[in-house]
């Protein structure tokens, strides 16, 4: 599967890709991604053999110009009927990355944009939502501007780093959202 924006191409992660990752994944910038942090090029090789594998929900967000990979945005069905256990996942969670390199020039909009269409109007999504770290003011502003509105803010609500002292460091979280009847009619 392939998405194609105005200056990207979504695309299935390749192991070519292997030293863009790494150069993005080698210090992720906001703790939400501590869990994804690569230590090696041979790390970052690994993991895309695993994501290559996957070719309707994870995607790398590449410049057309010049195919450098400059960042990723992922999303999986979920269900939204907690009654039925076997529904049919219309909800969907995405989760962007950018290089901060490539970040403050709208690229990380140009991708969610597609990538929420595709989700919409491909994948039979009823409902999109986010959640992002109260401090990451880039990411709720790229959720304001998709349309999405804000649902609530969770105190405390997930730890992903530990502090010095080695207890959990729990971060402030807000949720985002908006509804297929909405995106149509934005």
């Amino acid at each position: 599967m392939i998405i194609e924006t105005e200056r990207l191409i979504l695309r299935t992660f390749q192991i070519s890709d292997a030293e863009d990752v790494f150069e993005y994944l080698k210090k992720p910038q906001v703790n939400c991604f501590a869990c994804m942090k690569l230590n090696s090029l041979e790390e970052a090789i690994k993991e895309l053999e695993k994501r290559s594998k996957d070719k309707e929900f994870y995607f790398a967000i590449v410049l057309k110009e010049t195919g450098k990979v400059i960042g990723e945005i992922n999303a999986y069905p979920e269900s939204s009927d907690l009654q039925n256990e076997g529904a049919i996942g219309d909800t969907f969670s995405p989760c962007w990355m950018l290089n901060k390199e490539f970040q403050g020039r709208g690229y990380a909009y140009e991708s969610a944009y597609a990538f929420f269409d595709y989700l919409f109007k491909e994948k039979g999504a009823r409902r999109i939502y986010a959640f992002t770290e109260d401090y990451n003011y880039s990411s709720q502003h790229l959720c304001e501007k998709l349309g999405m509105r804000l649902e609530g803010k969770f105190i405390e609500f997930i730890s992903f780093v530990n502090n010095e002292d080695g207890t959990s460091r729990y971060e402030n979280t807000l949720q985002y959202a908006i509804l297929k009847k909405e995106w149509v009619n934005r």
